[in-house]
């Protein structure tokens, strides 16, 4: 079991940004090989993937809707992941999700999942 927890939501105006932090708690961890996550879910829509990171951090992915704005990082422990969002827009706005796969795929089936931090973006 890997108990997640997402930091850093809160309230910005469109174009300003944010950084998200997720990190274990509990005493667990984020064992090797496990790829990490982050999705987000926007008012009346469904949880969508924003960006996924491998173990190693040579793999990435980014939704069409966030590249070129979003960063995703993880630690050199590689037990902390950072989402840097710049430009924010009014549509950023949702719960984000931190979460985690055993099998290191970025694109595969997420077990792990955090309670999730708020971001509102205010046009």
């Amino acid at each position: 079991q890997v108990f997640l927890e997402e930091t850093g939501g809160g309230v910005v105006q469109a174009g300003g940004s944010l950084r998200l932090t997720c990190a274990t708690s509990g005493g667990t961890y984020i064992r090797f090989g496990y790829a990490v996550a982050w999705f987000r879910q926007a008012p009346g829509k469904e949880r969508e993937l924003a960006a996924a990171i491998s173990w190693s951090g040579e793999d990435t992915y980014y939704a069409d809707s966030v590249k070129g704005r979003f960063t995703i990082s993880r630690d050199n422990a590689k037990t902390t992941v950072f989402l840097q969002m710049n430009s924010l827009k009014p549509e950023d706005t949702g719960v984000y999700y931190c979460a985690a796969e055993r099998s290191g795929k970025i694109l595969g089936a997420y077990e792990y999942w955090g309670p999730g931090t708020q971001v509102a973006v205010s046009s």
